[in-house]
Parts: C-alpha cells; sequence; structure tokens
C-alpha cells in the first residue's frame, strides 16, 4: 500500500484509521516500535470487515512510529533499504510523505535537540554514476557484480580492454618479482601473437613438465613466471588469457584473474580484546572474533601458498595479525610483542601497545567502548612495525570490528593499498535507539564515537565481507544491520539521510566454517579423544575439574542442554537459566550446563559482565538449581571444546544459543558440525545457518517461555522416537559440510580481492571525492569524539 493507496482507504475507513491513530496515541509513549504497533493493529484488526482490514498491509510495513500532540509519525520499509515515511494529522484524518530529514527531526526533538540547523551527512551524491545493484536479492555479490558490469563496459569497446589488460600485466609484480609478462609489447596484437607461439610450445611437453623446463621456452617470447608450476596449467592459464583476448566475457575474466596470483603479504587488524592462541577466550571483549580470525588466518595462508605454488611462484606469503599488547596480560600471552600462530608456516600475531599523550605505553586491558583516544597514535606505530614484520607493503588489509575497521581505513589510504572490512557484530543495532539516546550512554558505552567511526570505515572500504545476507540487508521483518547506518541521527551531532547503501557493489557475503579438524561428528569413533573425555566427566563431577563452578554433578547418560558463549547481556546466558529455571517439565527431561564468564565477580574487570555473574546466582538461588545445573567458569581450550560437544551428542542432548542478537554463530556451526541439534537465535545469523526443522530450530529470546516450551517439545519427541533426533543431528552435520567451511571461505575471499584488485587498478576506482569528506568528517567529527573519551 503506498501513499496514494492510504489515502484512498482513509477517506473510504475513515473510522478504522481515526481508532488506529487514537490508540497509537494512547499508548503513552512517545516511541512506539514494530510489535507495539502490530499488537495495536491485533486488538483493532479481528473485528473489522474484509475491507477494512486491508491497513494490516501498512501496518505490517512499520518498522517505528512517533507520537506527538498533534499526531503520529511512521516509518515505513517497503523492501530492503527501501524506506517511507508518512505524517499523519490527528484531527483532519490527512496523511503525506515526508522526508527522511524531517523525520529524523522529529525524532531528534524527543531527546531535547532544538529544532536549528544541524549537520547533514549524505553519501549519495558521491556514487553517482558508480554501477549500483536494483536487486534485492542481489546484494553480497557486490564484487561478482562490479566485474560484470565494468567488463560489460570494456567489452563493448574491445581495444579499450585489450589496452587496460596490458598495462595491467606489464606492472604487475609481486614482492618485486616480474609476474607473467616482462614488458615490451607493443599492443594486444603482439601479446596474443606471444601466447600462441607459447602454448604451441607447451603443447610439445608432457603435462606434467615442470616450470623449470618451461621457462626456456617461455622466457624469450616475453613471459615471465606466474602461468602455472607445470607445462598443462601453463597450458590453461594461458588459454584464459586468449579468451579474455579473443572472445571478451565478465566470466572468461573472471576465471583469468582468479589464477593470477596478487596476494603474498597480508596484514589483518584486530585491537581490542586479549586476543591470543590459548586462555583468553571468555574474557570481555575476547570471544568468536578470535576464533574467527586465527582459523581465517590458517585457511588462508594454505589458499595463497596453494596458488602461489600452483602458478609456478617461488614466493612464500606471510600474514600478520596486528593486535594490542597489554604488559599486564593476566596469565595470558599478551604481552608477547610477536608470537607464530599455531598450524601455520609464515603468519604471526603482532602486538602494538597503545600509548597516552606522553608516549607511556597503556598497561592494562581497556574496552573495546574506550579505545578510541588511542587508535590513531596505535595505526602510526602499526604501520612501521607490519612493514618491518612483512618485509614490505601489504597486499591487502583486512579490518575487523569498529575499531580494526578504522586503523585498516588509516592505513589504506596512506598505503594506497587494498582495503578489506569485516564487522562481525555492529552495536547500533544489538542496544535499542543507542544512535538516538548517545548522550545518555555517552559516558558507558561512547556510541557516538563508535558510529562516526563506523560510518567513515564502511564508506572507505574497497570491499566489506559480511557472513550472512541478514546482516547486510535484514529480512523482511527485521532491518539489517548495515542497512542501519542508511539514515539515523545522533542528536546535537550530526544527522546522517545517506549514510551507506546496501546495494553498493562492495558488500560480498562469504561465510566462515568450523576447524574440521577440531570439530567433527560424535559418530567418527576413529578421531574421538578419550582422555579428554575423562576430563569432561571432571568437570561435571562434584571435583569440577581445574575450573571455578557452581551447581551440582551432570550426568553424561542423560541429555543436556549445553551453551558455551561470554557472560554478557547480549549473549544472554542469564535468560537461558530463567527460561529452564521456569519450566519445571524441562528440568525433568534434561539438566543444563553452562560454560562462561566468571563465578567470583570480584574476578571480572568489566562492569557489565560483573552484573549477569550477580543476576546468574540470582537465578540459581530463587529457582534452587544447584540440583539440575551446572554453570562452570572460566575458558575451554578447543579441543576439550570440541569434545564437549559430542559428549553432550552421545546423551542425546541439545545446544542453545539464546543470544538477543548474534551476527553470524561460530558457536553454532562448532555444535552442528559435532553433530548436535542446535536451537538458536531466531535474531541474526543463526536464522540463515538453520533450515528450520532440518538441521536445527531457532527460538526467540525475548519469549524464553515459548522458547523453553520448545525444547521440551523437541525433546519428549525424540525420547519417543530416537529417530527425530538423529534426522536433526544427520542434518546439521550436512549443513556444515555444504555451506560451512573454511577452504570455501577462502577461496571466495582470495578471488574477490583479485578481482577487485585488478579493476581498482585499471579503473581507478578510489573514489577521491568521497575520500575527501571522509577526511573531513574524521578530523572535525571523530577526532574530537575520540578526544573526549576519558583515558584509561
Amino acid at each position: 500500500m503506498n501513499c496514494d493507496e492510504l489515502k484512498t482507504y482513509i477517506q473510504q475507513h475513515p473510522r478504522v484509521w481515526h481508532d488506529w491513530l487514537y490508540r497509537c496515541r494512547q499508548v503513552g509513549r512517545a516511541l512506539l516500535l514494530q510489535g507495539d504497533l502490530r499488537s495495536l493493529w491485533a486488538a483493532i484488526g479481528a473485528e473489522l470487515g474484509p475491507g477494512e482490514r486491508a491497513l494490516g498491509t501498512w501496518i505490517s510495513l512499520l518498522q517505528e512510529a512517533v507520537v506527538q500532540d498533534g499526531g503520529c509519525h511512521f516509518a515505513a520499509r517497503h523492501g530492503v533499504a527501501a524506506w517511507q515515511y508518512y505524517r499523519a494529522h490527528a484531527e483532519h484524518l490527512e496523511v503525506d510523505i515526508e522526508a527522511v530529514a524531517e523525520f529524523l527531526a522529529v525524532k531528534e526533538a524527543l531527546v531535547g535537540q532544538a529544532p536549528e540547523p544541524v549537520l547533514e551527512v549524505d553519501f549519495a551524491p558521491f556514487n553517482r554514476g558508480f554501477p549500483r545493484m536494483t536487486e534485492a536479492r542481489s546484494i553480497g555479490q557486490g564484487v561478482l557484480f562490479l566485474n560484470r558490469q565494468l567488463a560489460g563496459r570494456l567489452i563493448a569497446r574491445p581495444e579499450m580492454l585489450e589496452q587496460k589488460l596490458l598495462r595491467f600485466l606489464s606492472v604487475h609484480a609481486l614482492e618485486g618479482q616480474p609476474l607473467l609478462l616482462y614488458g615490451g609489447y607493443a599492443d594486444a596484437a603482439e601479446l596474443r601473437r606471444a601466447l600462441q607461439q607459447a602454448s604451441a610450445r607447451l603443447e610439445t611437453l608432457d603435462a606434467q613438465t615442470g616450470w623449470a623446463t618451461c621457462a626456456p621456452l617461455l622466457q624469450p617470447l616475453g613471459l615471465a613466471p606466474g602461468w602455472g608450476d607445470t607445462a598443462g596449467r601453463c597450458l590453461d592459464t594461458l588459454g584464459l588469457l586468449l579468451d579474455v583476448l579473443e572472445a571478451p566475457s565478465a566470466e572468461a575474466l573472471e576465471a583469468f584473474l582468479a589464477r593470477i596470483p596478487m596476494i603474498s603479504r597480508l596484514l589483518i587488524l584486530s585491537p581490542h580484546g586479549y586476543f591470543g592462541q590459548e586462555n583468553v577466550l571468555g574474557r570481555p571483549d575476547t570471544g568468536g572474533q578470535v576464533v574467527y580470525i586465527l582459523d581465517q588466518v590458517r585457511a588462508l595462508e594454505r589458499e595463497m601458498r596453494e596458488r602461489l605454488r600452483s602458478q609456478g611462484v617461488e614466493v612464500c606469503p606471510k600474514i600478520i595479525v596486528a593486535t594490542r599488547l597489554i604488559p599486564e596480560a593476566d596469565g595470558t600471552r599478551s604481552d608477547q610483542a610477536l608470537e607464530k600462530i599455531w598450524g601455520t608456516g609464515n603468519s604471526f600475531i603482532l602486538r602494538v601497545p597503545f600509548r597516552n599523550d606522553n608516549g607511556d605505553i597503556v598497561p592494562r586491558w581497556i574496552s573495546r567502548f574506550e579505545i578510541w583516544p588511542y587508535l590513531e597514535s596505535y595505526a602510526a606505530e602499526v604501520k612501521r612495525e607490519a612493514i618491518a614484520s612483512l618485509g614490505g607493503l601489504p597486499d591487502l588489509i583486512v579490518g575487523n570490528y569498529s575499531d580494526g575497521n578504522l586503523v585498516a581505513s588509516l592505513l589504506s589510504r596512506e598505503l594506497k593499498v587494498t582495503q578489506c572490512n569485516i564487522a562481525h557484530a555492529l552495536e547500533k543495532t544489538k542496544y535499542l535507539y543507542s544512535d538516538l539516546y548517545w548522550k545518555e550512554m555517552d559516558e558507558r558505552y561512547h556510541f557516538a564515537c563508535q558510529y562516526t567511526a563506523d560510518l567513515i570505515s564502511m564508506n572507505c572500504a574497497d570491499f566489506i565481507i559480511t557472513s550472512t545476507y541478514q546482516e547486510i540487508a535484514g529480512t523482511r521483518e527485521v532491518v539489517g544491520q548495515y542497512e542501519s547506518y542508511g539514515a539515523y541521527s545522533l542528536p546535537g551531532l550530526y544527522r546522517v539521510t545517506h549514510g551507506i547503501d546496501v546495494y553498493d557493489p562492495k558488500f560480498n557475503i562469504v561465510s566462515p566454517g568450523a576447524d574440521a579438524e577440531i570439530y567433527f561428528p560424535y559418530s567418527d569413533k576413529a578421531r574421538r579423544l578419550p582422555h579428554l573425555q575423562d576430563e569432561i566427566k571432571h568437570l561435571l563431577s562434584d571435583e569440577g575439574g581445574a575450573h571455578s563452578w557452581r551447581g551440582g554433578p551432570l550426568s553424561l547418560e542423560r541429555p543436556i542442554i549445553f551453551t558455551l558463549a561470554r557472560l554478557d547481556r547480549i549473549k544472554n546466558l542469564t535468560g537461558l537459566a530463567e527460561w529452564y529455571g521456569s519450566h519445571p517439565r524441562l528440568r525433568e527431561q534434561a539438566q543444563l550446563l553452562i560454560v562462561g564468564g566468571y563465578i567470583d565477580p570480584a574476578d571480572s574487570g568489566d562492569a557489565e559482565e560483573q552484573a549477569e555473574i550477580r543476576r546468574m546466582h540470582e537465578i540459581f538461588d530463587r529457582h534452587g538449581l544447584d540440583a539440575c545445573a551446572r554453570w562452570v567458569g572460566g575458558r575451554l581450550d578447543k579441543q576439550l571444546t570440541g569434545e564437549l560437544y559430542r559428549c553432550v551428542a552421545d546423551g542425546r542432548g541439545v545446544f542453545v544459543q539464546p543470544a538477543l542478537f548474534e551476527a553470524f554463530g561460530l558457536t553454532v556451526i562448532e555444535a552442528m558440525a559435532s553433530g548436535l541439534p542446535v536451537f538458536a537465535t531466531r535474531y541474526g545469523g543463526p536464522l540463515e545457518i538453520i533450515r528450520a526443522g532440518e538441521s536445527g530450530f531457532h527460538v526467540d529470546p525475548n519469549d524464553g517461555a515459548a522458547a523453553a516450551a520448545q525444547i521440551s517439545e523437541f525433546l519428549q519427541r525424540c525420547e519417543a522416537d530416537p529417530g527425530i533426533w538423529q534426522a536433526i543431528a544427520d542434518g546439521a552435520i550436512a549443513r556444515v559440510r555444504s555451506r560451512y567451511t573454511w577452504q570455501r571461505y577462502a577461496e571466495r575471499m582470495m578471488t574477490l580481492a583479485r578481482i577487485y584488485g585488478f579493476w581498482k587498478f585499471v579503473n581507478n576506482l578510489e573514489r577521491e571525492e568521497t575520500q575527501r569528506y571522509l577526511d573531513m568528517f574524521y578530523h572535525l567529527l571523530y577526532r574530537p569524539l575520540a578526544r573526549a573519551v576519558p583515558a584509561a
């Protein structure tokens, strides 16, 4: 229903419209959410006739409403990033369209912002003329879309494509070593003749003939290493380039670019938390992102090494993960400047300290919400140390989370290196109205600083990787994390009318996986770890093993409801304990095992975690959970965690991920790969990971009673028919194997980097005007906000 149709409806059914507005105003709140609006309509719609109920179609699009004395303002989401704003007058039954800036101004007035001129941020004019997707189903396939679009323009002018491709190949080198061509070709016709002669010479050789034998045949033709490690591989690569030159297409160009070795030095940035390989998981700000990056590094190094080898390039790839050095490391290795990453040949954690204004090193851990004053000087020091460690400039810079993405933006801008962003989790959608009420939250969270950094880094990035579609564009019901940066306001600072466009081809979905060496099915008896099973029994016994714990012993012979996460508000472990404690039948059916956080609040230095610890104790006390539940504090290493998943599966238990919001859900992948049926939040990545009823189930963390009943019903059905549990377990294993592996991830990410690197070179995709605008935004807005954050 568009605005004209809505006006017609109001003329035909004024009583219903008036009743609707009246109920909105009677709630007594200035801000109404989607759930509020639908509940109000449900109370009306059941009593209406078919024609009158048509208004429900429009109401189903509403995301929020602002209620004023004179009427209401509504925000309707007609599709992905397709917003329309309505102003409805209470007395005259009139409705009109209003601009996004007008709607945001109404919201600003709620927090006392005076109606005065305000800085409006609008990136839309800078993207005019740049290729943009139009179909929502194409979102997340950005670089491939860009390749088709730009290739299409050049295919219409073959001579231009040949000229640009020849220029790219002539100057392409890796660590100072010429690749593919030594140069000297007058035009593409001469290059084509050389390629044809090279193919003829190679066809006389056995396909397995090595590059050392091929080189004397190809070098006189001006062909350098990089075509392949064998005659057969060289012939394939030469054929791909000849296909591009003779019958150019986006597909042929993509296939050729995917072969070219472009990346041997990679810099990954993850400043916050205790980044390390042991004794860190579960500490404040230290969770899935650490696991993701370490597994990512191993997969990327394997892919880079294999690609260089198969193309006959004798270069050893190197990856540096830059994080923060913390002198007071609290039993971790965060005080070591350089640490080799296990399972790699040439990848390292490089730790660089935060420094105060006087140059002194900040010795203690700092919350991710408070690190903003240190990032600029940190970036400068990382640049020096990383270049020294890598032996030259990186070929690709990858940022992680808001802080790492900002540092990546600073470095890529200065070094003129391709930048990739990975958000992991954007805080803006996790904390309701945290933009509108940023002043009230500023003392603790400093969201104005973070959201400003997010806006800068999103627009700086050459390409952005997300784990799921919904992370970019949401669902029919829920706004995407990135979509939420399209229009918002920080009252008193600035108003964003066009912040980020989710149809921009910089967005790409590349889902991570679970480490198949650690997380494998419980049924794979030959790979099981019996010595860890004894440790798990101790962990669940009266002795409790080496970890702190609360609650009675658990039996592996009975079903266990298992959960594992950091102990913070969003992860909602206390919510799961409340669901379980409030459901008598569920307590009879299964035991509860919670692994996360500390048992003693004095052991934590994080205020939010301390509050969750106290709440967990209160829930255990109130429901008397010590007899049927165990809460284990501390951190479990990966091998022990993998075997614990499998032990829970042995007893026909389940894994529950009860987060209020989960950007992706690595623990969901791990549990599924181990063969555990999973019940996971419907808000975030698990909505895409799990096929409900086939490989797991979704729960609503805001309706704990329903979630507990859903788990209880499943366990009851499985008791009556064990085949039901087995079917879900098998479906979970199959789902992970088909969609979520690190090998697929690494191949996809490197292909994206090569394609974008090529087009950035030949088409000058620097977006220089945008960069100038962002420079001003950084210096005039971000820096003052960062400096206002109190020093630790």
